[in-house]
């Protein structure tokens, strides 16, 4: 039987799309280093006001550092 914070856990991993704040805990990063990598990424989507990251994109982007 799944706890319920691990179904919200797996819930938050699920997720395409992303702000900056959750993107930063996500992938562990400072908020601006975060900022700064989605838009090399080309990542970002903006929407009025509001800024989403796509994280296939983003994670994409960071495959690209590996060793």
């Amino acid at each position: 039987m799944y706890t319920r914070k691990e179904v919200e856990k797996t819930k938050r991993y699920a997720k395409k799309f992303v702000r900056y704040q959750e993107g930063a805990e996500r992938y562990s990063l400072g908020l601006s280093k975060f900022q700064a990598l989605a838009k090399e990424a080309g990542a970002i989507y903006k929407i009025d006001k509001v800024v989403l990251v796509n994280t296939e994109i983003f994670e994409n982007y960071l495959e690209s550092f590996r060793e």
